[in-house]
C-alpha cells in the first residue's frame, strides 16, 4: 500500500472522532466502564487485526482504557490499512 501524505491523513482523520497523528503513527484512547469492558474491547481490537492481517504498534491496557497506534511498516507510515482498521474500530461500542 501507499504511504499517506500528512494533509491526507490529516483530512481523513478529521472524520474519526479522537484519532490523532503524531510520531508517524495514528493513536486513539478509548474509556470504558471498567476492566472486564476493556479486556472485551482488547479482544475486539484484536478481532479486527487479524481479520484485516494489520497488527497495531502498540496496544496498552489499562483499567478503563485502551491507548491503540497503528502504522504500516512496510510503506514506512500511514496507509489507508491504518484508517480503515480506525474505522472498524470506531464501530464497536464501549
Amino acid at each position: 500500500m501507499k504511504k499517506l501524505k500528512e494533509e491526507q491523513i490529516t483530512k481523513l482523520l478529521k472524520n474519526l472522532a479522537g484519532w490523532k497523528y503524531k510520531g508517524g503513527s495514528i493513536k486513539k484512547t478509548i474509556t470504558t466502564p471498567g476492566f472486564p469492558q476493556t479486556l472485551g474491547l482488547a479482544t475486539a481490537i484484536g478481532v479486527f487485526c487479524q481479520q484485516y492481517d494489520h497488527h497495531p504498534d502498540f496496544m496498552t491496557l489499562k483499567y478503563s482504557s485502551v491507548e491503540i497506534s497503528f502504522s504500516t511498516h512496510s510503506a514506512g507510515g500511514i496507509t489507508l490499512k491504518d484508517i480503515n482498521i480506525a474505522k472498524e474500530i470506531d464501530t464497536l461500542n464501549f
